[in-house]
């Protein structure tokens, strides 16, 4: 069964365990009492709600969720909201790495 975002159980399961922190930025998530900065927020890395997989399903912060929005990966990386927050190619997660890398696609 899916969650609200259609995100799999078993990827939810997967990917909370994973991104402990932001996949961009870093910050360190809590669940208690959080304020948005470090509440998590469901993002697809490549913006194609097909992808549900653990390749391109991750938790980031709601600031970067709302900064990077439909925007594609690689223009996201230039903005700068990334440049005022040192985000850059380097520091991300690897699970954003492999997807600069290479991109997930839908399977057929």
């Amino acid at each position: 069964m899916a969650n609200r975002w259609g995100i799999p159980k078993n990827v939810e399961i997967f990917v909370r365990a994973r991104d402990l922190q932001c996949v961009y930025c870093g910050v360190v998530f809590s669940n208690e009492n959080a304020d948005r900065k470090t509440k998590p927020s469901w993002e697809h890395i490549i913006n194609d709600i097909r992808l549900n997989d653990v390749d391109n399903i991750a938790l980031c912060c709601i600031s970067c969720n709302a900064s990077k929005g439909a925007k594609p990966l690689v223009d996201w990386l230039q903005s700068a909201y990334c440049r005022n927050k040192g985000i850059t190619t380097a520091c991300v997660s690897d699970v954003v790495q492999a997807a600069i890398i290479n991109p997930p696609r839908l399977k057929h």
